[in-house]
């Protein structure tokens, strides 16, 4: 198991720097950072700019990684009869505030799991952390500042700050998110169909979305 994702892993950086190798920009972001003028994840979204092309993500985080964490058949019915396709949700995070999610469908699995790692890439955001847990209160960004909640379809997520050493009490899905932002202490509640891979994982990311949607009393200024 451990070698299959080395080699994955292996595969994934060596696209990413094919990727990297051919990358013409097309957008003004993309001439920005191609020629040096922004240099961090930060400036980009401190300037309220929109990523249109996956190559600015991989260039600005380098240390970016990617799990896929459900792959499923869908049939579509068409005037020709029944098509099928893959669909998969990856999920991209460097393991220090930043991550995105995505999906991707297509005939064969493993341009499913290419197409969605383009989208996540696309829809990356950056994650407030803390510590939000009254029987913490270290001040280091381990988990989350303050409880946040996420819905996506009929499925909703709380996420609560937890102390240090707690670790992530929550589901497979949700530990790969969130292990990949950057959130090692935290409880989780779930309702609604959370059997529904994509609606859930999509609830988790809405929760974390909100983090950046609140300022904390110590981030005010003035």
């Amino acid at each position: 198991m451990r070698r299959r994702r080395r080699r994955s892993q292996r595969m994934r950086v060596g696209m990413r720097e094919e990727r990297l190798e051919g990358w013409v920009p097309r957008t003004k972001l993309g001439k920005m950072i191609f020629e040096g003028n922004i240099s961090s994840m930060e400036e980009v979204f401190a300037e309220g700019f929109k990523i249109r092309e996956a190559e600015i993500v991989d260039a600005l985080l380098p240390e970016l990684q990617e799990e896929v964490i459900n792959i499923n058949l869908v049939q579509k019915q068409t005037d020709a009869g029944e098509k099928s396709r893959f669909k998969a949700i990856v999920v991209v995070g460097n393991k220090d505030g930043y991550m995105g999610l995505g999906s991707g469908k297509a005939r064969q699995v493993r341009t499913a799991i290419q197409k969605a790692a383009v989208d996540a890439r696309l829809n990356i955001i950056p994650v407030r952390r803390g510590c939000g847990s009254w029987e913490c209160g270290c001040d280091r960004p381990h988990s989350l500042p303050f409880q946040v909640q996420g819905k996506c379809g009929g499925v909703e997520v709380v996420l609560v700050p937890g102390p240090r050493g707690l670790g992530i009490v929550a589901s497979e899905e949700a530990k790969i998110i969130l292990d990949l932002t950057g959130v090692k202490d935290c409880w989780t509640r779930s309702y609604g169909s959370t059997r529904t891979i994509p609606s859930f994982a999509c609830a988790v990311f809405d929760a974390l979305r909100e983090t950046y949607r609140f300022v904390a009393p110590r981030d005010w200024v003035g």
